[in-house]
């Protein structure tokens, strides 16, 4: 997974999206950290741009002629561009903004072609001096292409076939009949090299997929997928230095469908009453579950006549009869404390202590009823 801020956008091209492409059912945040992963650092990037440039300077300086000025030229082009989208890609997903993902692997994809030219006129130049420097050149940026780009195996593999694929071509314009052999050396490495990037690809995504689970267990309730305490602790955080209302929901009669029905009709009255929750909610709402039959409901809406409305609407909401299954149907109702953020603290323990002792009076008026915490009196 992305460890810091950046967030580099998803491939647009049909092709892109093919070369870059995880798997089916891999979620957008694996497919973003993958993608996020072919970026690299400066440094490697560094590394393999001033080995191709310091290649086709010598070999155009020890063969000044057309094909090898041509290649020199398009390295320096090809690699000065990369550079500066590069940049432009790191900044950009730094500031959430769109990146220009698409042009980035169509730059590697081309940087790679220029390597393979750069091998094949070397290859057919005669001069093997020249030769044998193309094409440890290219051996060692396939090492590079490998480990850089193991979160897109398919890309890996047509950047693999751009660099070292030259090398099949110019084997029968040589002379050398030895070289044929090429033939066979190529496609096995490139079999090998492509099959241990699937695999290494899989358990990437395996590896990054039990990490997603993980973070999330850690934060949801496993019952209903509400957030637990921690992520509830979590989001009012994010918010402190936001106005808040908490709403500290527990339900009246649960015990008695629980003793009466059973613990799994239990278990399935508060995934019931956890679906009414999210439905009563906004979209910018925070919903939780911090045990049993207790929920919480973060919410930006301050004005004392709106909270309480708000929360009479979730009483109410609570209180239609759920059915369980076709012959049973069982009725609650919930009990509402409110407490203000920043008027009754600022975090979980705080606004939950002020938010009980609000629920402790909405039930000893006559439960299914909402009440907000009294205010601080100003020093």
């Amino acid at each position: 997974m992305q460890n810091d801020s950046r967030l580099f956008s998803l491939p647009r091209w049909r092709v892109t999206r093919w070369l870059t492409d995880a798997g089916h059912d891999v979620p957008d945040e694996i497919r973003k950290a993958l993608v996020a992963s072919l970026f690299g650092t400066l440094p490697i990037f560094a590394g393999g741009v001033l080995n191709t440039l310091a290649v086709s300077a010598l070999v155009a300086w020890r063969m000044p002629q057309k094909p090898f000025l041509l290649w020199c030229v398009l390295e320096c082009g090809i690699c000065l561009t990369r550079l500066l989208v590069l940049v432009i890609a790191q900044r950009a997903a730094a500031a959430r903004r769109r990146t220009p993902t698409d042009l980035y692997i169509l730059l590697g994809l081309a940087w790679a072609a220029s390597v393979g030219y750069g091998t094949f006129i070397s290859l057919t130049s005669g001069d093997w001096v020249v030769a044998t420097l193309a094409c440890l050149s290219a051996a060692a940026m396939v090492g590079g292409i490998s480990f850089r780009n193991f979160g897109a195996p398919r890309l890996a593999g047509a950047m693999i076939v751009l660099t070292l694929g030259s090398c099949c071509l110019a084997a029968p314009f040589t002379g050398e009949p030895l070289l044929l052999i090429t033939f066979l050396q190529i496609p096995f490495y490139l079999a090998s090299m492509s099959a241990a990037g699937f695999r290494l690809n899989r358990m990437l995504v395996a590896t990054m997929q039990a990490e997603r689970d993980h973070a999330f267990r850690a934060r949801h309730d496993s019952l209903t997928g509400l957030l637990n305490r921690a992520g509830l602790a979590d989001a009012i955080a994010a918010r402190r230095d936001d106005l808040a209302a908490l709403l500290y929901l527990d339900l009246d009669g649960f015990k008695a469908i629980n003793d009466t029905h059973g613990h799994a009709a239990g278990d399935q009255l508060l995934q019931a009453v956890a679906e009414r929750l999210r439905t009563s909610a906004r979209p910018q709402d925070v919903v939780a579950r911090i045990g049993g039959d207790e929920f919480v409901v973060l919410t930006d809406v301050l004005a004392p006549a709106a909270l309480i409305a708000f929360s009479d609407r979730i009483v109410a909401q609570i209180s239609v009869p759920f059915a369980l299954d076709r012959a049973r149907t069982v009725q609650v109702g919930v009990s509402i404390g409110i407490a203000l953020a920043p008027e009754h603290g600022t975090d979980l323990a705080g606004l939950l202590s002020a938010a009980d002792a609000a629920l402790y009076a909405a039930k000893a008026l006559g439960k299914s009823r909402s009440a907000l915490a009294p205010l601080r009196a100003a020093a």
